[in-house]
């Protein structure tokens, strides 16, 4: 979850440097945590269904 979201904020940055904009990094970092959340949750479900 962590490495999901140091990614996304790696990418945002990198892409506020291309572009020159500011929003980039805020986007992409909350789009990460949202997907982490997401890979958590779907993983929990999985593991419940199973026992």
């Amino acid at each position: 979850m962590g490495l999901t979201i140091f990614l996304g904020n790696e990418l945002g940055k990198w892409l506020d440097i291309k572009f020159n904009k500011t929003f980039w990094e805020s986007a992409i970092t909350l789009l990460a945590v949202f997907a982490a959340m997401y890979m958590v949750i779907a993983q929990v479900i999985k593991i419940s269904n199973n026992k």
